[in-house]
């Protein structure tokens, strides 16, 4: 399968293709964040307002059918990246697009000078935790109740330097 000839487009991973998200992307993005996050997906205008700023890079992975697959996003602000988001569509998980797109954001850290990126995952989400540990990502606290019904966060960082 060749990836898309929009600008932002890279090689394909996992039988999609990923590249650059743009505002067209919004509707796609918003289906999968309610379904992934049903008890805290973002707001829409918050979504929108990501995938504008300038600190930040999104990236979508898109199915053969141009169906949306998965998105994830990074802010860099000075010198510390955050994964802000990671989503991959229940048909398309286990293939290897979540550590594809997680990857290419930290390219796009280190190519903007962060010397650290930090992400927060469920601490009942094993699979996200194994994904994160095996890119090199450290446990570095907890945040009790951080997400909805009580569950914690556990904060992860990786250097970049």
């Amino acid at each position: 399968m060749r990836a898309p000839s929009r600008p932002g487009a890279l090689p394909p991973i996992g039988g999609v293709a990923i590249r650059d998200a743009t505002p067209d992307d919004l509707d796609a993005i918003m289906a999968l964040e309610r379904a992934t996050f049903p008890d805290d997906a973002w707001p829409e205008a918050t979504m929108r307002a990501e995938l504008r700023q300038a600190a930040g890079r999104y990236l979508v992975a898109l199915a053969p059918d141009g169906a949306l697959a998965g998105y994830a996003g990074l802010r860099v602000a000075g010198d510390q990246g955050d994964i802000q988001t990671i989503a991959v569509a229940p048909a398309h998980r286990r293939r290897g697009i979540a550590r594809a797109m997680l990857l290419r954001l930290l390219e796009e850290a280190r190519r903007r000078r962060a010397s650290d990126v930090f992400l927060e995952v469920r601490a009942d989400n094993p699979g996200a935790q194994a994904l994160y540990e095996s890119l090199g990502f450290e446990a570095l606290a907890v945040r009790r109740g951080y997400y909805p019904r009580g569950v914690d966060a556990i904060v992860y960082r990786k250097g970049l330097r």
